[in-house]
């Protein structure tokens, strides 16, 4: 399906990768292919997400924009709320949901209801490919059809109960998996899709692309999240650098902060700021304007909330550590949350 085509057919209909309007699109194939008709697994889909009251898909338009450590620490942020709450990674080929959520190594089991969830707390379960592979190097080389099976999978025999939410953590870009996400879950109601992205023009392209392909299949986009709008670092975490004669670098970190201490501990307190991207084209909010979508906010890149990821924690745990991230992240929520 060509999300830029004002003639595209639909994923749906029986011309859908047949029809002139499809011919250069990426997705032909995958659209002249795919079976035609009521799919039989729909229903059990449908029974499944009965008790599931809000779905949220998490898009970006290219990878390495913080789609899954937004996705991660909206669900630890969700779930810290008393919420309960379901994560899903359909990101086959990438699933890195699992490390962010301190899972790795963890195996699935199922039961007469289906596959469990691997919980993180009582009110937070994940599912993800990530717990099915023997390594966690181990690479996932598979065509769109089976991806799309394994999707349908976890829509149907995944064993939620009853959530106030799922959040859908998708592959970046416009790809066969997100055709096959919309079709499996609009009939049962999704709410909408939440697109990350960082300020440079090299991403927001991608980014309208995105847009597109949701209002193309009817999901409404619930906002765009700027990630790493600018780097944000308290003063006393700063490393300091100094050039010596030959070239070289030199650590010059204890002396830089006996200088602070001794002359100026108030700058102690303070968080240095610094753009990393440029956003001279107005960034996400202005994008945003152009194109008649809510923007949710901003997100700083801030080392210690790269730091949870890592760890596989969450940020509001401590919030005076990110201080420069959690606040901002629980502004977008309360933003998010209030849209639907």
């Amino acid at each position: 399906m060509d999300s830029g085509s004002d003639d595209c057919p639909g994923t749906e209909s029986e011309s859908a990768g047949k029809s002139d309007a499809c011919k250069g699109c990426p997705n032909q194939d995958v659209c002249a292919t795919a079976p035609k008709g009521p799919d039989p697994d729909l229903v059990a889909i449908a029974e499944r997400m009965a008790n599931v009251k809000h779905k949220i898909l998490i898009l970006s338009g290219k990878g390495g924009v913080g789609k899954s450590t937004f996705s991660a620490q909206l669900s630890f942020a969700l779930s810290g709320q008393d919420h309960q709450v379901g994560l899903l990674d359909v990101d086959i080929c990438g699933p890195s949901i699992p490390k962010m959520l301190g899972l790795e190594g963890q195996d699935l089991h199922q039961s007469n209801l289906g596959w469990s969830p691997i919980y993180v707390e009582s009110n937070l379960g994940v599912m993800s490919i990530g717990f099915m592979l023997p390594h966690p190097d181990e690479a996932v080389i598979w065509r769109g059809p089976r991806k799309n099976g394994l999707i349908k999978q976890f829509l149907k025999d995944v064993d939620w109960g009853e959530l106030d939410y799922l959040i859908v953590d998708a592959p970046p870009g416009t790809s066969d998996e997100h055709i096959s996400i919309v079709q499996f879950l609009k009939a049962t109601g999704i709410d909408g899709a939440v697109i990350v992205t960082t300020p440079q023009q090299v991403s927001l392209i991608d980014v309208r692309k995105e847009i597109s392909f949701c209002k193309k299949v009817g999901i409404r986009v619930l906002g765009v999240v700027e990630n790493m709008s600018e780097l944000r670092q308290s003063i006393a975490d700063l490393k300091f650098m100094s050039t010596s004669e030959s070239g070289g670098e030199v650590d010059a970190t204890e002396l830089a902060m006996k200088i602070i201490r001794e002359r100026a501990p108030e700058l102690l307190n303070l968080v240095a700021c610094s753009e990393v991207f440029d956003r001279s084209r107005g960034g996400a909010s202005g994008m945003c304007l152009e194109m008649g979508v809510p923007f949710l906010g901003k997100v700083p890149l801030d080392p210690q909330l790269c730091r949870a990821a890592e760890e596989g924690v969450s940020c509001f745990s401590d919030e005076q550590k990110c201080r420069a991230s959690a606040p901002a992240l629980k502004r977008i929520m309360d933003k998010l949350l209030a849209t639907i």
